[in-house]
This record gives C-alpha cells, sequence and structure tokens, in this order.
C-alpha cells in the first residue's frame, strides 16, 4: 500500500527568495501608483490655466438712454469689450444670447454660468452722473450660477463674472469722475455755482458704481450635494459594474472548479468542469446583465429611500443605471476574458484610472489639459455622468446630455459584447483553452 502524498511545503525565507513572487508585484504595483499620479494629478494640477472656451451665456438686455441729446448704449459698448477682451479670448467662449435662450442653457447644462446687463443699465449710469440724488439707483449687473453644470465650473465662471463686473464698475467709474471733473470746470470757467457738490456715499458710488448680484441661474435641491451627487451615483454604477464583473467571473470560475473558494480556514475545490471559453464569456454576461437590475436598485433603494437625496424620474433612473452597470461589467468581463490574470488590472484602469479625471465630474472638461479632452469623448465614465446629471438636475432631458448617454453606453455595450466573443472563440479555435492543465513534478525549493 503506497503512502499518502503530502504537497511539498515551503519556508518563508524560500518563498520570498523567488524572484517570480516579489518582482511583479514591484513592477506592476510601482507602475500603477506612478500611472494614477500622472493620470489624477495630471488633470488637476492647473485648472485655471487650462481653461479654454468655457461656455459662458451673455445677455445684454440695455435699452439705452439719451444724455443731453446724445445716444448711450453702455449695454452694447460692454458687450463689445468683453466678448474683445484679450485676457478671455480663449479661456471663454461667450454666448451672446437672449434672456430666455441663457435660461435655457443654463436649464441643459449648456453653460456654467450667464452674465446679465439689465435694460435700464445705460439709465442708471446716466442719472448718476446727473444731479445728486437722495436715492440714487446703482446700475446692477447680475451673475447667474449654474452648479447643476459642475460645481468647479461654475464657480470658474462665477469668478470670471465677478472680475468683468469688477473692471466694468471701475471704467464706468472712471467715466463718471472725468464727467464731474468736467462740469465742475466749466462751472467754474463760467463763474457759476456748480450743481449740487455729491456726498461721501455718492462720491463711493460713482467711484464704484455697478453693483454685483449673483443669484443661482438654475436652482438645485438641497439634498443634491451642491451638484457632486451625480459625480458620486455615476461612481457607484461604475464601481457597480467593474467589481461586479470580478465577482461573478470569480464565482464562475469556483462553479467550473478552475479556482479553489476559501472562506476562512475552510478550502473546497470542486471538481474541474470544462467550459469553452464562449460559454464562459456569455454565461458571465447573462449574469451581469440579469444582477445589473438588482444592483441598480438596491443603489437607488440606498441613494433616494435611506440617504433622501434629491431625485426625480426614479424609473428611468433605475433603467439608465442598470444599463450602465451592465455595459461596465461587460466590459471588464470581455477585458477579463481576453486578458486572463491581468484583466482586472486592465478593466481598472480603463474604467477608473483614465475615468475619472476626464469625466468633467469635478473639474468641467473645458478645464483639462487637451489629453484628457481627448479621452472625454469615449471614455465611460463621462457618459454615465452626463445621463445621471440629466435624470436629477435637468429634468431627463436628452438634449442635456441623456440622450448621447444612451448612445455612448449603447455602443460601449455592444462593441464589449462583440470583442469578447470574437477573441473568446479565436481562443477556443486555437485550442486554447482554459482546461487545468497536467501539474508538474515538484522541485524541492531550499
Amino acid at each position: 500500500m503506497s503512502e499518502p502524498t503530502h504537497p511539498l511545503r515551503v519556508s518563508a525565507r524560500g518563498l520570498l527568495r523567488r524572484r517570480g513572487v516579489w518582482l511583479p508585484s514591484a513592477v506592476i504595483l510601482g507602475l500603477l501608483s506612478f500611472v494614477l499620479s500622472l493620470l489624477y494629478l495630471g488633470a488637476n494640477n492647473d485648472p485655471v490655466g487650462s481653461t479654454k472656451d468655457l461656455p459662458i451665456a451673455l445677455v445684454n438686455t440695455d435699452r439705452g438712454t439719451q444724455v443731453a441729446g446724445k445716444r448711450i448704449d453702455l449695454g452694447a459698448r460692454i458687450t463689445t469689450q468683453i466678448t474683445g477682451s484679450a485676457d478671455l479670448e480663449e479661456k471663454v467662449d461667450w454666448k451672446q444670447v437672449d434672456r430666455r435662450t441663457a435660461d435655457d442653457l443654463l436649464a441643459r447644462g449648456k453653460v456654467f454660468g450667464a452674465l446679465v446687463i439689465p435694460d435700464d443699465f445705460s439709465a442708471s449710469v446716466a442719472a448718476l452722473a446727473g444731479p445728486a440724488q437722495r436715492t440714487p439707483h446703482p446700475p446692477t449687473m447680475t451673475v447667474l450660477t449654474n452648479p447643476a453644470a459642475g460645481s468647479f465650473g461654475s464657480s470658474m465662471a462665477t469668478e470670471i463674472n465677478r472680475k468683468v463686473v469688477a473692471t466694468t464698475s471701475a471704467e464706468v467709474g472712471k467715466q463718471l469722475g472725468q464727467a464731474a471733473a468736467h462740469r465742475t470746470a466749466a462751472a467754474t470757467a463760467a463763474h457759476t455755482a456748480p450743481a449740487q457738490t455729491p456726498g461721501a456715499a455718492a462720491q463711493l458710488m460713482i467711484a464704484d458704481p455697478v453693483h454685483l448680484s449673483v443669484q443661482e441661474g438654475h436652482p438645485l435641491g438641497q439634498h443634491s450635494g451642491l451638484g457632486l451627487s451625480a459625480f458620486f451615483y455615476a461612481l457607484i454604477l461604475v464601481l457597480g459594474g467593474m467589481l461586479g464583473a470580478n465577482v461573478i467571473h470569480t464565482q464562475v470560475d469556483t462553479a467550473l472548479g478552475y479556482i479553489a473558494s476559501d472562506k476562512g480556514p475552510f478550502r473546497v475545490v470542486k471538481p474541474v468542469q470544462h467550459a469553452t471559453r464562449v460559454h464562459h464569456f456569455l454565461v458571465c454576461s447573462a449574469l451581469m446583465v440579469a444582477l445589473s437590475m438588482l444592483t441598480s436598485a438596491l443603489a437607488m433603494t440606498a441613494a433616494v429611500g435611506v440617504i433622501g437625496i434629491d431625485a426625480s424620474h426614479l424609473p428611468l433612473l433605475w433603467l439608465f443605471g442598470t444599463c450602465a452597470t451592465a455595459a461596465m461589467g461587460i466590459t471588464a468581463l470581455a477585458l477579463l476574458a481576453v486578458l486572463g490574470t491581468p484583466g482586472p488590472l486592465a478593466s481598472m484602469l480603463v474604467l477608473i484610472g483614465l475615468a475619472i479625471p476626464s469625466a468633467g465630474a469635478t473639474i468641467p472638461i473645458q478645464a483639462l489639459p487637451d489629453f484628457y479632452r481627448f479621452l472625454a469623448t469615449f471614455e465611460p465614465f463621462r457618459q454615465v455622468v452626463d445621463g445621471v446629471r440629466s435624470i436629477l438636475y435637468f429634468g431627463a432631458r436628452t438634449d442635456a446630455g441623456l440622450g448621447r448617454a444612451w448612445t455612448m453606453v449603447g455602443i460601449g455595450f455592444a462593441v464589449s459584447l462583440a470583442l469578447g466573443l470574437v477573441l473568446t472563440r479565436l481562443y477556443d479555435r486555437r485550442g486554447l483553452h482554459r482546461a487545468t492543465p497536467r501539474l508538474a513534478q515538484p522541485v524541492p525549493v531550499g
């Protein structure tokens, strides 16, 4: 009777001496840290300096006025100065529209803010240039914010508009001061009493005449995370797809006996059952689609039912979440099926590493370096963010990003499914099956 064979034991020191244990880990982890540092910090290093064509609406409703028989239209003059500013020429894409169109652009997330010149602007400035008034009406320019389009982008647009208003106020104040000095000089030359001299408060108003009014252009609910709830909800969907793919792939492998199931100190190894790569991929994909319905429902239940984020169009939010999670999962499964062990790293890089910096969820696309703007045209995270943002903030309008999101999610699902099927079929035809190979005889280790 032969004695039972025991697995060859290896000491910790002997295991650590194996180059194949520590060298691949060092290379992979080192490159991963290096690449992620480049991607994340490279995208956010200088958003102001990288800003190009940030869309801001410019509304001029000024009716102008008549002063001493001359037509004055300060609104048109200021608009020309703003759009022709060399400092903002490449940074801002001014959308010169009427107020109704500006409100529509804000409601669709197409602009990060708006600057409004009121209809009585010229008349208010002319009134300051005339005789002193007991209660002068200061000219006011209104800045409309749009955190729904992105809180950081809205803040950038607001800061730009603040500087524009400050510059405009300084220029108008200079003109008013020159006009007041000219009137005083003329009165002195004519030996007549000048008009009533403005008081200290009026003089301060003349020096800095234009007031700034900041208002919400497209209001958000109190429980919207200042415009960031869409980003975090999209992150949940993407992670659900990526992590779900890894879980499903592992469970199918365990059921087939390809890998052991370790639960604490207990280890279970099932008999190996052969399945083609195509069938393996199809089973995992079917599970991914079916379970995406559950994960989307539970994510929405936690976000809306438990936490209480502001959300409407709940059936649509669930449906889009299901499709987005499934598309991300199929992408990860295709990478796992094609690449094998490196698959999780590749899916993490594609769905998270490259995707988050180019998603436009925190830093707007217009404030990213050119490389990330290129990624944003096809990276899946950006499409999911746009879709969720449209559903949560913009009434689920297709022209607010939801239409493009549906299209890109559908394309991503179809391309990933086709890629997985084609390559796994190719592997099968070449006999590259996943059946457990015959183990080589163990070699003693010192």
